[in-house]
Order: C-alpha cells, then structure tokens, then sequence
C-alpha cells in the first residue's frame, strides 16, 4: 500500500525523486513504449473498432490499469515514488506550482511553442519526443491557450458530472449526451455552448502534445489522470448503488457490440476486465 499525493504538497525532494525516476524511464525507453500504448488504444467512435481507451465505457478502469503500468516501472526505479495528482480545479493557472522550474516547468514560448524551462525543456538533452505525429522533437505546451482563451474546468463544471448517478449509457461513445458520469467527466458531453468539460477541457488547455493521442509525451498527462482516477473514486463513494455499465455484454445486433468493454470482458493489451480495476484500496490510497 502506498500514498498518492497532490502535487502542491509535494516537498522538493519528492519533486526531484519523481522527476528522476521519470527521466530514467525516458533514457532506457520504457516511458516511450508507454506513449506508444497509449496512441495505439485511443480509437475514435467514429470506426468500427474495439474502443478501450477513450469515448467509451472502459475510459476509467482502462487508464487506471494504465496509471499502474507507469508506477510499477517508476518503482522499480525507486521505491518511494507514486503518481502525484493534480486538482486543477484548484491550481488552475500557468503559474501554480506545478509548472514551476522545479517540477514540470512552464508553457511554450511563442511561435513554436517549445517548452524551455523545467527539466523536459528539450534543450536539456533528456526529454526529445520520439513518438507523434509531428515533426517537432521538442515538447510543446500553450498553457491556457492565450490567443483563443480557454480556462480550466470549474468545480460546478465538475460537479455537474459527480452528481450524474447513472455511470454511463447507450450509444456508449461521445455522443451520449443523455447523460453518463463517464462521458460528463470525460468531458465530451457539455453544453451546446460548450466543446468540452473536465478531463477534455484540461487536455485543451495544456495544448501541444497533450491534445492527442500521444499526450503522455508531456509529464503532465500522468498528474491529470491521477486526479481523473481520485475522480471516480469521488464518483463511487457518492454513488455507492451505481455500478459500471453496461455489466453484461451488448446483443447481437446491436451497432456497439464487439466496439465496447463490459463488466467482465479482458482489457487489452493487460488481459484485466473492468471489474477487477473497480477497487484500488488494496494497492494506493489517495491523500
């Protein structure tokens, strides 16, 4: 059993064992076969493939199996490491601490929007991209995107989602817009005035690498998904009746069969079923 953090509290010490640890697993390779995985589970409802990663129901047990994945290899790296989390609905703005010097370092600059502080500035020759679809070796940010303003998400914008008691619904992608805690939190349900919420919203306002598939190019994907996890552990204890849907498979038939993870269906590439990530409390607690 272990602790996660948030990030704000983090003493420097701890910022300098994560950041290590994390520049380790950049150096032998690890971390980039992460960024791999990730790329290569982010399927759009838009095809007729198995959807695991994103805009279906599997988005929360998925990228906690994920989380998992990065943490045993940071530990065995060293031991006393963990995901921090980072509430953005509290430090939300390009100088709160975690994009200090120190830690994640801040935005890009302008024109191409290369990160140039912190220690996955490029320029300090331990952080070059090696995995996208750009050109750009270097990693990106626009933090709050100034040209087209974009904030974080609030916490009635958060709430909005928590309150929702059904976990997910039919059609079981992006486009369900009855309702569904994962789709609110995930954050392509919004208001027609709105694009995205919550998790989306974040990835927006980060921007550069983390707008796509290979966002976990960018450090910072880990903290935000961290904080995506505590979420709906938030989401079960306020909702202790609701259960993952759908709990059995879909039926013949039906457009999203084979395209949708239920309750006991494997996982890949881990071979683990949604019900199996429901209850971490055996394996970190949030702090």
């Amino acid at each position: 059993m272990y602790t996660r953090q948030n990030q704000r509290n983090l003493t420097s010490s701890q910022k300098r064992r994560f950041t290590a640890a994390v520049l380790e697993l950049k150096r032998t390779g690890a971390y980039d076969e992460l960024v791999r995985m990730h790329d290569r589970y982010f399927v759009p409802d838009r095809g007729s493939k198995l959807r695991v990663g994103h805009m279906s129901p599997s988005f929360f047990p998925w990228h906690r199996r994920y989380l998992l994945e990065f943490e045993r290899l940071l530990r065995g790296v060293d031991p006393g490491v963990s995901i921090p989390y980072w509430d953005w609905t509290t430090d939300n703005s390009p100088a709160s601490s975690l994009w200090a010097e120190d830690f994640l370092g801040g935005t890009g600059r302008e024109g191409d929007r290369q990160v140039t502080t912190g220690p996955y500035a490029h320029r300090s020759g331990n952080w070059e991209i090696k995995v996208g679809f750009t050109e750009a070796r270097f990693l990106t940010r626009n933090l709050g995107r100034p040209q087209n303003p974009i904030t974080l998400p609030t916490r009635a914008e958060l709430q909005w989602a928590l309150d929702d008691p059904v976990y997910d619904t039919a059609p079981w992608n992006s486009t369900a817009r009855e309702g569904g805690f994962r789709n609110k939190l995930e954050g392509w349900a919004a208001p027609r005035s709105e694009r995205w919420r919550n998790h989306n919203k974040v990835h927006q306002w980060i921007g550069g690498h983390m707008t796509g598939g290979t966002a976990p190019n960018d450090p910072a994907f880990w903290l935000h998904h961290a904080f995506v996890d505590l979420l709906w552990d938030r989401w079960q204890r306020q909702h202790p009746r609701s259960g993952y849907l759908p709990a059995a498979p879909l039926q013949p038939g039906d457009l999203q069969r084979g395209r949708v993870i239920s309750l006991d269906e494997p996982m890949p590439p881990w071979n683990v079923t949604p019900r199996e990530m429901l209850d971490h409390r055996q394996l970190y607690r949030y702090e």
